[in-house]
């Protein structure tokens, strides 16, 4: 009788990578949505064209244009107006410190940013200034010239300040674009900063309840307390969270969530942060993986030249 046990393992292993490869790849489009990424260019935003002049632009930021009224640049020295909780109390969610913005966000979304912000975060449906519901952020109306030029010497001062090429962490990129709202308890990460290690109880409860205060206030402005991050790297996969991030409307229409506005860059070191907490093995998988699989490739010829052995009296 003809040995049919290397035909029999060689459709098991077939059916193992079309499985593997194939099939669960598939089933997971089709449980969720699917749309292309555009490279975080924000087709919809018009382009910035001028020139700007970063010592007119950090003039407008700490004067005519307020923005250290709310936000912090602690890398310049400003510290922020107010704390997290008392400054999410006040506006739903605490504006971010801009020391790294023009490293994170993309010109043309930081542009529309500075003059309609519900605009840009694709947030009108919630922020209708026609039925008197403004965004927290007040919109820039410009300094008496340009406002344009006046935009474009913002975005240089806030690029100029900003950390460069790889000095962008992906723990910066995280902190920066999603940290206020999303927490990431595998990162030791909380809407108001990393928890720290108390030596006092009442320090430690002090922290929690600002903590709960935040949430509190962040859920009442987004609707729901936006989810931990943790895992979704592996529940969710990269594909789903780049294009997610780069238009939350897409996926859920009318969301409150709204547009995050990254840079191509930043969106990689966001992934990168996720993978880093959610997957922190995963370099340390890959590797053994590799061994594992060598190790059942040649234990397989050993087990079938001993097979062949054993049993060739038998044939």
């Amino acid at each position: 009788m003809k040995n049919k046990e290397p035909l029999i393992l060689a459709v098991v292993v077939a059916f193992t990578l079309i499985t593997y490869y194939l099939v669960e790849p598939f089933a997971h489009s089709q449980m969720h949505k699917h749309f292309e990424s555009e490279g975080f260019a924000y087709k919809d935003l018009p382009a910035l064209t001028q020139k700007g002049d970063a010592a007119r632009g950090k003039e407008l930021v700490t004067g005519a244009a307020a923005c250290t009224g709310c936000h912090a640049i602690s890398k310049e020295g400003f510290a922020a107006a107010m704390d997290p909780a008392t400054a999410a109390a006040s506006y739903g969610v605490n504006p971010p410190d801009l020391s790294n913005a023009g490293a994170v966000y993309s010109e043309n979304f930081l542009a529309d940013l500075i003059v309609n912000p519900a605009h840009a975060l694709k947030v009108e449906h919630k922020f209708d200034i026609n039925k008197g519901q403004m965004h927290p952020m007040v919109p820039f109306y410009g300094a008496g010239g340009d406002i344009n030029q006046e935009v474009a010497d913002i975005i240089a001062y806030l690029k100029s300040i900003a950390v460069k090429g790889e000095a962008l962490t992906p723990e910066i990129a995280y902190e920066t674009a999603c940290g206020r709202c999303h927490a990431n308890h595998y990162a030791g990460w909380t809407q108001i900063g990393e928890k720290p290690h108390f030596k006092r109880k009442q320090d430690e409860l002090t922290f929690e309840m600002n903590l709960a205060n935040y949430q509190d206030a962040l859920t009442k402005y987004m609707g729901k307390l936006p989810p931990d991050l943790s895992i979704y790297i592996r529940s969710r996969g990269e594909h789903y969270i780049k294009t997610f991030v780069e238009n939350p409307q897409n996926y859920l229409p009318g969301t409150a969530m709204p547009r995050v506005g990254v840079n191509p860059e930043a969106a990689e070191k966001v992934i990168e942060y996720l993978e880093d907490s959610g997957d922190a093995k995963r370099h340390e998988r890959e590797s053994v993986g590799y061994k594992v699989m060598v190790f059942m490739l040649i234990f397989a010829v050993f087990a079938f030249l001993w097979k062949k052995e054993v049993w060739r009296d038998l044939h």
